[in-house]
């Protein structure tokens, strides 16, 4: 016997539009815990010696939570002293005028400049004769000549260093050699500045969540080594479609609780801002209709030590 389907028909579409005209329950709004995030980098590059903290620590201003090897640093020092040393003689000698020794070493600078450069003049003559009958290449002739030009510099200009010491010292290379002695000084700190960067000190407090590198390591500027949260910093994110707008104003109290736990707390509304379509949607399923803008409010807790210990990305709904 065949069975009619036809009459079926009604009785299934009043149930679908039945359905479909049911009002649905109203989902609880649901929001994520969250807390203020910083994180420490190094300022130089260098490889990580030693990490005195551990993920989980509580850290406070001024705590050393790691120390770095930058043997660029120690090379500028090394630099920054032998200029200094040498900048601070120059002006004792410029001041008090060369001592008999010092003549001495400068008469015997003066030998040896010129012996070299009696050297490049008769190369430079003998160049000069193998170039005109073709036996040079005008490279090597180039080079005898470049050699010879920089004999008669150097011998020039021990030449005027050794009149210049006759004549006595003028107070301009005094006041220049004073002024070389303060810019090798003002380098020697600027290195012992950066040598202090060795150590990633902790400029604010902070629960350590992560370490990123490992020692032996290297760290390089602007990467984080350590991140974290700021204690006492715990807020809360909600998102909410436009048709429940009206319902959270800025600078209302409004009532929620944990998921996990139970624990119900009070909280104020200190922001309010339109989400883009593809922006980051806290609320776990948020009821809104494609068309709907959505927006996140921001809630920090009444008393935030009740709140503390949290977990960061667990969910809270609000009470109505």
């Amino acid at each position: 016997m065949k069975i009619n389907s036809m009459k079926y028909i009604p009785f299934i579409v009043l149930t679908v539009l039945f359905s479909c005209n049911s009002p649905q329950p109203n989902r609880a709004i649901e929001g994520k815990v969250k807390k203020e995030v910083i994180s420490f980098s190094a300022k130089l590059p260098g490889r990580i010696i030693e990490i005195y903290v551990n993920e989980g620590d509580l850290v406070s201003i001024g705590d050393t939570l790691a120390l770095l090897d930058i043997p660029e640093v120690d090379a500028k020092i090394q630099q920054a002293q032998g200029a200094q040393y040498s900048a601070q003689m120059q002006a004792e000698m410029a001041r008090t005028g060369a001592t008999q020794n010092q003549l001495r070493q400068l008469r015997a600078k003066q030998s040896g400049l010129m012996e070299q450069f009696e050297f490049a003049r008769k190369s430079y003559e003998r160049a000069q004769l193998m170039f005109k009958d073709s036996l040079m290449s005008p490279q090597n002739f180039d080079e005898i000549y470049a050699k010879y030009k920089g004999a008669k510099a150097q011998l020039d200009a021990v030449n005027a260093e050794m009149d210049e010491v006759l004549k006595g010292t003028r107070h301009e290379q005094i006041g220049m050699a004073e002024g070389q002695a303060q810019q090798a000084q003002g380098a020697l700190k600027e290195a012992m500045t950066a040598y202090a960067e060795r150590y990633i000190i902790a400029t604010n407090d902070m629960e350590i969540e992560t370490i990123t590198l490992k020692k032996g390591e290297l760290a390089t500027p602007g990467y984080a080594l350590f991140n974290g949260y700021i204690p006492n910093s715990t807020y809360f994110r909600f998102t909410i479609p436009e048709s429940e707008m009206l319902n959270f104003q800025r600078g209302s109290e409004i009532q929620m609780k944990s998921t996990f736990g139970g624990l119900e707390f009070q909280g104020k509304i200190v922001t309010l801002k339109q989400l883009t379509k593809y922006a980051d949607i806290t609320t776990a399923f948020p009821d809104y209709k494609p068309e709907e803008s959505i927006y996140e409010i921001k809630v920090v807790p009444s008393n935030p030590e009740a709140v503390e210990n949290l977990l960061v990305n667990s969910s809270v709904q609000i009470i109505e």
